[in-house]
């Protein structure tokens, strides 16, 4: 069942939504060269509970982080190691807080960027570096899309369709085994919301007011198949090696304009 959010509850989630965003940003200033996930994983960690939150996902059974990491060819779920970041690491951090009886939930990729006196860098790797950033900058793009769908009138599948229309169009794959979700007294809730169409829009959920989503745009520079990187049991990565991405936003359905409580 779909869970309709009181103004009161939304404006529960927008406040959580702040603190996650903050902390999210403040992360995000301290991936560079030379940090390891663990110590991004602290610093998280650490803000959150400063802002009177909880990390959500440490109230996943069995997960014991406050982040999860999507370095590289990882997609999902990742476990923060002891890995030390690299200048051109691709780095998704997706993060999610518990406040006021209420989860919020955002991810954001990146790309460690190279040092700007590094001679050593050769044309094959500036080349690699520009296709990076047009693949980051294509998930962000149906990210923003599709919250735009998140409208009354439209359906689920509309997100959906904004999504994979954007990432296609320019060669990347959808990782269809993994979706968004409704999100609130319940990190996953429902409706799943896929990143790509199958179907018609008809079938899919209506959007009403004060349904609270987490939109998320998970797709793949190669082919779109995924499997359990390692034994630990959470860790997603691509099948063929490629680079990931994954971008998402808690949003609310409201009369008007879609309202991204996670800013």
């Amino acid at each position: 069942m779909i869970q309709i959010k009181t103004q009161s509850e939304i404006k529960k989630m927008e406040e959580g939504g702040k603190i996650l965003a903050s902390v999210l940003s403040e992360v995000l200033k301290n991936v560079k060269e030379g940090v390891t996930e663990l110590e991004l994983d602290r610093i998280a960690e650490k803000l959150i509970l400063k802002k009177g939150a909880v990390p959500g996902f440490k109230m996943v059974k069995g997960y014991s982080h406050a982040l999860c990491f999507s370095t590289n060819d990882v997609v999902v779920h990742g476990v923060p190691t002891n890995y030390i970041l690299k200048s051109g690491d691709v780095v998704g951090i997706d993060c999610g807080v518990f406040y006021k009886g209420f989860h919020t939930d955002i991810s954001q990729t990146i790309k460690v960027k190279s040092h700007p006196f590094d001679k050593l860098r050769t044309r094959k790797s500036k080349v690699k570096s520009l296709e990076i950033d047009k693949f980051l900058k294509t998930g962000e793009k149906a990210l923003f899309e599709a919250i735009n769908q998140a409208i009354i009138g439209n359906r689920v599948g509309d997100i959906s369709q904004a999504i994979q229309k954007i990432v296609e169009a320019e060669g990347y794959s959808m990782v269809k085994s993994l979706i968004g979700h409704g999100v609130g007294k319940d990190l996953h809730e429902e409706p799943e919301i896929p990143g790509y169409l199958e179907g018609p829009i008809k079938n899919t959920p209506a959007l009403k007011p004060g349904m609270t989503l987490a939109i998320e745009v998970i797709y793949n520079m190669g082919e779109s198949d995924v499997v359990y990187k390692n034994e630990d049991g959470w860790t997603i990565s691509t099948k063929d090696g490629s680079i990931s991405g994954l971008f998402e936003r808690t949003v609310a359905v409201t009369d008007g304009k879609p309202q991204i409580l996670t800013n």
